[in-house]
């Protein structure tokens, strides 16, 4: 299945979840945020949170520095 991950085209197993499109886009876990459709994804849900064809997802990571 086709899905958009920050922007960028990614293609996906059928019945991917949104951990693993995290996965596939950054090995990070902590410090990061994921809204599918322009809703926010709770780290909890991430593994039992299935994506479907042509859905949004945008995995944002905190950045430290100054």
């Amino acid at each position: 299945m086709n899905v958009t991950i920050n922007g960028a085209a990614h293609e996906l197993p059928t019945g991917a979840t949104v951990a693993q499109a995290v996965q596939r886009l950054t090995g990070m876990r902590s410090g990061v945020a994921v809204a599918v459709n322009d809703e926010v994804v709770s780290r909890g849900a991430w593994e039992a949170t299935a994506l479907a064809e042509a859905d949004r997802v945008e995995v944002l990571t905190a950045v430290q520095g100054g």
